[in-house]
């Protein structure tokens, strides 16, 4: 699954627009759109999304039932 697929169900699950989401973000729709396209995120910006959709990112490894992350 790509990062724009899980924003996106992310977005329907919320019922928020893709100009809601970068409003909250305080960013621009297009350079929303442009991340959404390059799917390149840095934890910082996936946690600020996780917020800005009033949820939370969890970002892990799981090794033998050990799990390794945020």
């Amino acid at each position: 699954m790509t990062a724009r697929q899980v924003i996106e169900m992310a977005l329907a699950y919320k019922g928020m627009s893709n100009s809601d989401l970068a409003r909250n973000l305080g960013w621009s729709p297009q350079l929303l759109n442009k991340r959404l396209n390059t799917g390149k995120f840095t934890v910082e910006e996936w946690e600020k999304i996780g917020n800005a959709l009033g949820g939370t990112v969890k970002i892990r490894f799981e090794f033998n039932g050990n799990e390794i992350g945020l």
